[in-house]
């Protein structure tokens, strides 16, 4: 019987210098989307595809990340006395249950490879388990790490979310090299991080989320050099294929926000905004009101 995936890995080490000054004093994970943090929806979406513990490498500087999981007894009990019953409830959703959630420092900025080594002891040898990159906000419905828990449970080995990507972009991503297709699982042949457009075997990309094999975490340990001298978890999955287990891409339904960069950011601020009853009617006479003046003004 195949193991299931029970533990997450969340690399949170980066410094997010995209969004400085933001950021020099509150980690890019906790800026919010409407009015929840960045990893709340990583965390959500983890829950919903039966993670039970959940594992984050950070660095030094992100103590309110930490905090953000913790216990807020003030203020429960403020909400508690003025009978604020719903935000209570809310706010005891982004508890975490004590032993759930570990912290391990990367003390060197080496990559994403690197980041995921760093946990290698809170993962056992013949256990599977996920990557979960806070900055790729997908909404889908089932979320996207339960569309690929279902679909690891049927075929196991290694996997990756995919998407296809404009080919200008496709630099910024590991890219794969499809042997086959069957619906939304992708049978891969190979793999290469961040080609030249020219040079790239397709345009389907890797997203940010990985259900891994324990091989991999094996094969990080020999800290190869990769694209821009860091130690890239593609390539590491990459040694895989040809093996018993395989590689496979999942193209996932639902709609992925890269909020690593602020265009991507504010797209997914708007979107979660329009989704929200409460809000959908005031963001939308706004908005057409700014795209009035603006056409005007041309």
């Amino acid at each position: 019987m195949r193991k299931k995936v029970t533990k997450a890995i969340f690399p949170v080490a980066g410094l997010g210098t995209r969004f400085l000054p933001a950021t020099k004093s509150v980690p890019k994970e906790i800026m919010t989307l409407v009015d929840r943090p960045l990893i709340q929806y990583a965390i959500d979406e983890a829950r919903a595809a039966g993670i039970e513990e959940f594992i984050f490498v950070t660095s030094r500087g992100k103590s309110a990340l930490e905090d953000y999981f913790d216990n807020a007894p003030q203020l429960e009990a403020e909400l508690r006395k003025k009978g604020k019953d719903d935000l209570l409830a809310l706010l005891k959703s982004t508890d975490m249950a004590s032993g759930a959630i570990a912290y391990i420092r990367q003390d060197k900025p080496l990559g994403l490879g690197h980041a995921v080594w760093c946990a290698r002891r809170l993962i056992a040898s013949d256990e599977p388990f996920a990557v979960i990159l806070p900055d790729d906000v997908i909404d889908g419905e089932p979320p996207c790490l339960k569309q690929m828990v279902d679909a690891y449970e049927a075929t196991g080995g290694s996997m990756v979310a995919a998407m296809e990507v404009p080919r200008d972009r496709i630099k910024s991503y590991g890219v794969l090299d499809c042997a086959s297709e069957d619906g939304a699982l992708v049978t891969v042949r190979g793999m290469v991080e961040k080609p030249a457009p020219e040079e790239a075997p397709s345009n389907l990309a890797v997203i940010g989320r990985y259900i891994l094999t324990p091989d991999v975490m094996t094969r990080l340990g020999n800290m190869k050099s990769g694209s821009g001298g860091e130690v890239q978890l593609t390539d590491a999955i990459a040694e895989e294929i040809g093996g018993p287990a395989g590689v496979y891409g999942y193209r996932f339904r639902g709609q992925r926000f890269d909020c690593g960069s602020k265009s991507g950011f504010l797209q997914a601020t708007v979107a979660f905004a329009l989704s929200r009853p409460e809000l959908r009617d005031d963001l939308l006479d706004y908005m057409r009101e700014q795209v009035a003046l603006d056409r005007a003004a041309q």
